[in-house]
């Protein structure tokens, strides 16, 4: 694929991103961050992957900037669920 292409599909899937997330109500929100942990987790492998067979250092710096992002990403969604969970704790400190 050439570069207006690949700049095409990640402008569309900016756009669509922002559309479906921005249409999300706040009450649902983090019940989909946390359930959205699995797909972060299958980006950080993708980018762990793509920056172990990189052959060039384009390639290897945007990989890992891949598996940077990804990181802090799946970690925040993390805390999200962890933070989340803990409004469901007693004042008591029982579940």
């Amino acid at each position: 694929m050439d570069g207006v292409a690949l700049l095409t599909i990640f402008v569309l899937a900016v756009f669509v991103g922002f559309e479906v997330v921005s249409k999300v109500s706040s009450t649902l929100h983090t019940p989909l961050m946390s359930g959205a942990n699995a797909i972060h987790g299958i980006i950080l492998l993708g980018s762990v992957i793509v920056a172990g067979q990189a052959d060039s250092t384009w390639v290897l710096v945007v990989a890992l900037v891949a598996v940077v992002l990804a990181t802090m990403n799946l970690v925040g969604g993390f805390v999200v669920t962890d933070r989340m969970l803990e409004m469901f704790k007693g004042r008591g400190g029982e579940r």
